[in-house]
């Protein structure tokens, strides 16, 4: 059975970005709403904010995620231009590099020499990229994916809150935008757990309680310091 059938590692990356992505939208976006729903601000205004969050926070979601993930790739890639001259000029040392990393790991002397001669026979660059530095293919820094994945993911959780605001009354606004967006933090706190092996319990409640303090703080700070709109 090939090995992407059943490991979990290589949802990694695209998962880490989509759940804090998602995670990030619903809850800056029902607080903002929160926020400015305590200020006794008119329905218009909720709504208004709560779409500018949205743009704003996927564009800065996309901008952040590109730099931080660009700046990995750009590092990944140096060490691998390193490599690479140092595999031209230095062949016998890093061949010797290579057999101590297999001795380190239990393999004998002697068949650690062969594995290191074959795999550098077969793919040299490839081989030190994965044994000495930690880089496959598997785990190599993609930005545009990140940022297009982290963008999506935060417009789709804010889409949830901005939704219920739309519908509710504005009475109850507040209240059912939070209820709301606590519930939808729950079902992806146990979708995320589920798709990552993790339990779903633990992670759905960790996610519930602190989107629901940031939520109820903002709620807070809107009705301490809000005047009507």
């Amino acid at each position: 059975m090939p090995a992407r059938s059943h490991h979990r590692i290589f949802r990694s990356g695209w998962l880490r970005a989509a759940v804090l992505g998602a995670n990030d939208g619903i809850v800056s976006t029902a607080s903002l709403i929160a926020g400015v729903a305590a200020a006794q601000a008119s329905h218009a205004a909720i709504l208004t904010s709560g779409l500018a969050g949205l743009v704003a926070g996927a564009l800065s979601m996309a901008a952040g995620e590109y730099v931080s993930v660009k700046s990995q790739a750009d590092i990944e890639a140096a060490d691998l231009r390193l490599e690479q001259r140092s595999l031209k000029r230095n062949s016998r040392e890093e061949l010797e590099e290579l057999t101590g990393i297999y001795v380190e790991r239990g393999l004998s002397p002697d068949l650690a020499g062969q594995v290191a001669r074959q795999l550098t026979n077969h793919n040299a660059l490839d081989a030190h990229a994965r044994d000495e530095l930690g880089i496959s293919v598997h785990n190599r820094a993609q930005p545009v994916q990140a940022a297009l994945a982290s963008a999506a993911s935060f417009a789709a959780g804010a889409a949830l809150p901005l939704a219920i605001a739309m519908a509710a009354p504005l009475a109850q606004l507040m209240p059912v935008v939070i209820a709301g967006s606590v519930a939808g933090l729950g079902i992806l706190g146990a979708v995320a757990a589920r798709v990552g092996g993790a339990p779903v319990g633990p992670a759905a409640l960790r996610v519930v309680l602190l989107g629901a303090a940031a939520m109820a703080l903002t709620a807070g700070v809107g009705a301490l310091f809000g005047v009507a709109v």
